[in-house]
């Protein structure tokens, strides 16, 4: 079997980039079990309700919803257990400090997988706040309608 190369996304959150502004990212390995992975090849994940925590010096992965796999046995894995997550010491040091800041959050943007192996990118957020998203959409919007206009105007 050919080694799988590139990068195949399983799952995105959309309402994360609406929730929350952006501050920086982060590609981090995720430790599955083997039923897992063989869900996740089939395209099933869900990040809505998933967050990062700190818990002494490592990180993990809250509420990712990796459904049971179909063909798995009594071997099959819980759907919402917690999940470690791979990153390197100064990073996790680093974003432990950034964390200590009130209104910020450790949120998954995507699953994904990067030559064969499953990785999680997550995003150090802060919340906004409804005003925000207001404007948001507004810029959007006129945004698009720029766009309508140079279209018609060709």
């Amino acid at each position: 079997m050919p080694k799988e190369t590139g990068r195949k996304l399983i799952a995105s959150n959309r309402k994360a980039r609406h929730d929350y502004a952006i501050l920086s990212t982060y590609e981090a390995g995720v430790v599955l079990v083997g039923t897992e992975v063989k869900s996740l090849r089939a395209g099933r994940a869900s990040l809505v309700d998933a967050f990062a925590t700190i818990d002494g010096d490592e990180i993990f992965l809250r509420n990712l919803h990796i459904p049971e796999y179909t063909e798995g046995t009594w071997t099959n894995h819980e759907p919402r257990r917690v999940r470690k997550l791979l990153l390197h010491r100064g990073e996790i040091d680093k974003l432990s400090g950034k964390l200590q800041e009130s209104g910020l959050a450790l949120v998954p943007l995507q699953l994904y997988f990067s030559d064969g192996k499953v990785k999680v990118e997550i995003a150090l957020a802060r919340g906004k706040r409804s005003y925000d998203k207001r404007q948001d959409l507004a810029k959007r919007d006129a945004e698009r309608e720029m766009a309508r206009a140079a279209g018609r105007r060709r």
